[in-house]
């Protein structure tokens, strides 16, 4: 029952007083929700995440699933709502959800290889040789999107897509002076003309996600490829495109290299590609907020980079 150490530092480092009251809490939540499900964890928790702790366990008919803990917070809150809407169709499957500890009982999706590892910034999706995983991984997310359907009660709502914009008015209609300091005017000027363009949906609200990369599709046995560890929305089908083309640029943060990933990306994901690039220079110019408050230069420098060339 314990949490890989560098998951349990990100909790520390993240949540504060918040996240030691979910590491003093976390056996007591597995211990519950193995005595309520009829589970028995089998191995040691899965290391590579950031807000959760995920072991295997073995069921009561002596199937195996995974048993996910995750702390809370605005990014991951949709995704047992997001599962459910998918009902295993390209994703892994929900079995349980308890809506006090949010804990998940989900499909194992084995061996669990992912599509393209993630080193961290810059991502390896814009190399040439990751093309047709690119491919791959759009017409996955084109099959996830659907009407939100059906979520039962106790379930968090979807957050929204326009919930982000608004958050994104509040931080460049008067940004902090530390990233007042480094954020040119061009650029905080184009921020603040996208947001009312990408308030007002393109389309139908839609079961949509936030983190678009490639390590998040992993190898499994229903299915060659499946989704794990959605961060869900509702919003319009363009918004898959915002994480996924930002990441592309970084390995190459160039205008022209921009418009060829913003071009066959949404020509990949049937989308508008200008509404592509509007969401993916809005999370450039997200990164480049959190890189200052998380005192990261060299990430600061590259998130620069990627919203100058969308722009």
């Amino acid at each position: 029952m314990t949490l890989p150490v560098e998951v349990a530092e990100n909790i520390r480092e993240v949540f504060d007083e918040r996240g030691e009251r979910w590491l003093a809490d976390l056996p007591a939540m597995i211990e519950r929700r193995c005595a309520d499900w009829g589970l028995e964890v089998i191995g040691e928790p899965f290391g590579g995440g950031t807000h959760s702790w995920v072991a295997p366990v073995r069921r009561a008919d002596g199937s195996v699933a995974v048993l996910k803990i995750p702390v809370i917070d605005a990014e991951n809150l949709g995704e047992a709502a997001g599962l459910f809407c998918y009902q295993g169709d390209g994703a892994a499957r929900l079995y349980e959800f308890d809506p006090e500890t949010h804990a998940l009982l989900l499909e194992w999706a084995r061996p669990g290889a992912p599509l393209l590892r993630q080193p961290g910034f810059p991502s390896l999706e814009g190399r040439p040789e990751n093309g047709e995983k690119i491919e791959l991984a759009c017409r996955l997310y084109r099959r996830l999107r659907r009407a939100p359907t059906g979520i039962p009660a106790g379930y968090p709502a979807l957050p929204t897509a326009a919930g982000m914009v608004r958050e994104w008015v509040e931080m460049f209609t008067d940004p902090e002076p530390a990233v007042a300091q480094v954020l040119p005017a061009a650029l905080r000027d184009r921020a603040l003309a996208w947001c009312p363009r990408l308030a007002v949906p393109d389309g139908p609200l839609l079961v949509v996600n936030r983190d678009t990369h490639l390590g998040n599709i992993v190898a499994a046995e229903r299915e060659p490829w499946l989704l794990i560890d959605p961060k869900a929305y509702l919003g319009e089908a363009a918004f898959d495109a915002g994480f996924l083309v930002m990441i592309q640029v970084q390995s190459d943060p160039v205008p022209e290299h921009a418009r060829a990933v913003v071009a066959r990306t949404a020509k990949a994901l049937d989308v508008d590609p200008e509404r592509a690039r509007g969401w993916a220079f809005m999370r450039a110019m997200e990164e480049i907020v959190w890189a200052v408050e998380d005192e990261e230069p060299a990430d600061l420098t590259l998130h620069l980079a990627v919203a100058t060339a969308l722009a």
